[in-house]
């Protein structure tokens, strides 16, 4: 039995005219649209079928990796689109409504916050750094400490199988603290700041362990600035190698806080 059809918030703005979306589709693929929140506030949204979009299926359908990227796909898609015209509050990702009315309930009494929060936003983006750590794992050589036999050999391995070790705590200890470093750096550069806990290297796809997940908001005047001190950063901590992307939506500073579940319940936060 069809489970009905629901609404997927992409993102909030502020009187987005309907015509500057057309022929964009959401993430269940149905065309999005405009539905108008109070005086001058926009949800940009897009139908989609419960059967595969309700609480139920989303529980189950966010553990496959390739739905998961397919949806998170055409969720920044919409929400790229809608940040040209102007400025945008990222919806978290599945953020979907039972209906038209939930929708309206569950946005309307947050008007003023959500007013408040695009004025924070207005010509402004986010810009991502990450710091890996190039030498945390061990220290250099320590990989080539053996055991060999013969006299004090053990004793000898033990020594230098202590030193590799103390190498590489200080190693990573130099990393953390370096992390700290480049973040009070960058967010003193920033209108504000926040400091994301750092993706597995499953994730990340890159070998080197994260030791900075930073998000940055900044005005358009000021991003050249910030990616020469990005640079400078990078120079000043050679323990570290430093990754510049951007400018993005900022889906760090959208204070979109709640997420609607299919019956209108909140449960987590935007990242």
């Amino acid at each position: 039995m069809s489970g009905g059809e629901g609404i997927w918030l992409h993102a909030v703005t502020r009187q987005l005219p309907a015509d500057r979306l057309v022929g964009l589709t959401g993430a269940g693929g149905a065309p999005v649209e405009v539905v108008r929140i109070g005086d001058d506030l926009d949800a940009v949204v897009a139908p989609v079928d419960l059967d595969e979009y309700g609480e139920a299926a989303l529980h189950r359908n966010l553990g496959d990796l390739r739905w998961l990227e397919a949806a998170a796909s055409a969720h920044h898609r919409v929400i790229e689109a809608v940040w040209r015209f102007g400025p945008t509050l990222p919806a978290r990702l599945a953020t979907v409504y039972q209906d038209g009315p939930a929708l309206r309930a569950g946005l309307h009494d947050r008007q003023a916050e959500f007013g408040a929060a695009l004025d924070r936003v207005t010509d402004r983006a986010e810009w991502g750094v990450k710091a890996y750590s190039v030498r945390a794992a061990e220290a250099p050589g320590a990989a080539s400490v053996q055991p060999s036999g013969g006299g004090g050999a053990g004793a000898e391995y033990l020594r230098r199988r202590r030193t590799a070790l103390a190498a590489g705590e200080a190693a990573r200890r130099a990393a953390a603290e370096g992390a700290e470093a480049v973040h009070a750096a960058l967010s003193g550069q920033a209108e504000a700041a926040r400091r994301h806990r750092p993706q597995d290297r499953s994730l990340s796809g890159v070998p080197d362990p994260m030791v900075l997940n930073g998000a940055y908001l900044l005005s358009a005047g000021r991003a050249a600035d910030f990616a020469e001190l990005v640079r400078e950063l990078g120079t000043r901590h050679p323990v570290l190698r430093l990754e510049l992307t951007g400018p993005w939506p900022p889906y760090s500073f959208a204070a979109l806080d709640d997420t609607a579940t299919h019956d209108g319940s909140a449960d987590g936060a935007l990242r």
